[in-house]
């Protein structure tokens, strides 16, 4: 994954500061709105979770009945916080690797505010009843041509970057970010035009809809965070990637395998029979890409033990990473087809989206963000206590959600294909559950709210001036700083220049 550079170390680091001093303000924006969006919409997931196990909670509103509050909770959950996380991750990569510096900085962060706009005017159209009633493509008609438009504006000048990129490797992580650029528009355009432009016939859009679904996850947040995963693990422990071929079989399986999936949540609809049952074996069939990739990274991570103990980049990229792999035993268990018709309408499905959303891709995220941030703000995160209270509060809250919410649906799908008892034995069934989804969000919620205060203070500038970066061990000694980090652990805090050189 490395390459031999011509350039001096001095150099390399003053480059290097020169590019992220070029995306401070864009990416900055993208995290920290990409925060405050996730805390919308893990308050929007307790107000709804409560509402399965308690349908008297806030029933006098009418903008927070059930059906209004959990989609604009999916929806901010996706395009508020997954989305921005993803724009300002794939920037910041694309410009690093391809040592080109930012010249259209403004122009990304006026796209950033429309995207922001439109997600906003969206929650308050859903929230007001004008919802779509499309799972994932909630908001109405006029948000989805600006978040479109802005889109474009923010991926182009990535593009560019690569393209005038100076000539030689391209990187694993490249392939993955072109790859996330490229499809995401193809997945976003096609889904909206094909239901919003030719609408007519409510099978085929729900169709169309169970792809958009599928797609969005496998062909825009799993490559971004396999992307973001590359870059870190290598860079952060020093050591090579394990298996260049392993990186190659993950991608490819990938790109072959990820558009087929998504129609097999109409198994039993009136389509044609092989549909379903073609969607539920690609979507089993992604366990090889997920597998592929997250063996690779680990067996990487496995030499730097210390450092993935200590460093807060390190201990969310690797949860992020095992988390992949449970995304490949889900996708093997739901897609059974003796499981898949009885769990395709229960909670068990929203658990699988948590899973990938959350489980696989925030964690990576939050990996990214305590990487980028102080070396575009120049300063290292104040405190590690609260770095480690978000750590761990999000594994107890996402593990106990996606759990309960797998298991839940899977015993309220048997609730659900038993014809004979009544209807009020599947929500008996789901009762517990639904109790305990409503406490692994609050986890979740207080987990959040630490973790937006410190991004906050860290885009302040705030933040503690520190040639060493934050560590979450017992021991902050400089001997142990140059002991656990790789070529790039430490920032320059002391001027562009003072880091050593770096593999890419």
């Amino acid at each position: 994954m490395s390459t031999a550079s011509s350039q001096t170390p001095v150099n390399d680091a003053i480059r290097r500061a020169e590019i992220d001093v070029s995306l401070r303000h864009p990416v900055m924006f993208f995290f920290t709105s990409g925060a405050a969006w996730l805390a919308v919409a893990i308050l929007l997931g307790i107000i709804s979770s409560a509402k399965v196990h308690s349908p008297g909670f806030l029933d006098g509103c009418a903008f927070l009945t059930y059906g209004r509050v959990q989609s604009a909770h999916i929806s901010a959950l996706v395009y508020g916080w997954g989305c921005q996380a993803a724009f300002g991750s794939l920037v910041w990569l694309m410009a690093r690797l391809s040592r080109q510096e930012c010249r259209a900085a403004g122009l990304i962060l006026v796209a950033g505010h429309v995207w922001n706009l439109a997600v906003s005017l969206g929650i308050f159209a859903i929230l007001a009843g004008k919802g779509t009633g499309m799972p994932w493509m909630e908001f109405p008609v006029f948000a989805w041509v600006p978040m479109l438009a802005s889109y474009f504006l923010i991926a182009l000048w990535s593009m560019v970057q690569f393209k005038v990129r100076p000539a030689g490797h391209v990187f694993i992580s490249q392939w993955y970010i072109l790859a996330a650029l490229i499809w995401f528009p193809w997945v976003f355009a096609t889904a909206h035009i094909m239901i919003h432009g030719f609408s007519g016939n409510p099978v085929m859009d729900a169709a169309i809809n169970a792809w958009y679904r599928s797609a969005l996850i496998f062909l825009f947040f799993l490559p971004t965070g396999i992307a973001a995963a590359y870059y870190l693990i290598p860079k952060v422990t020093g050591r090579p990637v394990y298996s260049y071929s392993l990186s190659m079989l993950g991608f490819w399986s990938l790109a072959i395998l990820g558009p087929w999936a998504g129609m097999q949540k109409l198994t039993g609809a009136p389509i044609p029979n092989f549909l379903p049952y073609l969607g539920a074996a690609a979507t089993i069939l992604i366990a090889v890409p997920a597998i592929a990739v997250g063996v690779n990274l680990l067996k990487t991570a496995a030499g730097a033990p210390d450092t993935v103990v200590n460093s807060p980049t390190l201990r969310f990229t690797v949860a992020g990473v095992i988390c992949l792999l449970v995304v490949a035993i889900a996708c093997v268990f739901l897609n059974n087809p003796a499981i898949l018709p009885g769990t395709q309408f229960s909670m068990a499905g929203y658990g699988f989206d948590l899973l990938v959303l959350y489980a696989f891709f925030s964690f990576i995220a939050f990996g990214m963000i305590y990487f980028v941030v102080p070396r575009i703000t120049r300063r290292e995160w104040l405190s590690s206590r609260l770095i480690k209270m978000h750590f761990f509060l999000s594994v107890y809250g996402v593990a106990l959600v996606v759990l309960v919410a797998l298991f839940g649906g899977a015993m309220q799908g048997i609730g659900l294909e038993a014809f004979k008892q009544p209807f009020e034995d599947a929500m008996t069934r789901a009762y517990p559950y639904a109790v305990a989804t409503t406490l692994a969000w609050c986890f979740l919620l207080f987990s959040n709210v630490f973790f937006f205060f410190h991004l906050t203070l860290m885009w302040l500038r705030l933040g503690r001036r520190s040639s060493h970066p934050t560590l979450l061990g017992v021991h902050h000694d400089d001997e142990m700083h140059d002991a656990i980090h790789g070529p790039e652990g430490d920032i320059d805090n002391g001027g562009p220049g003072s880091a050593t050189a770096h593999s890419h």
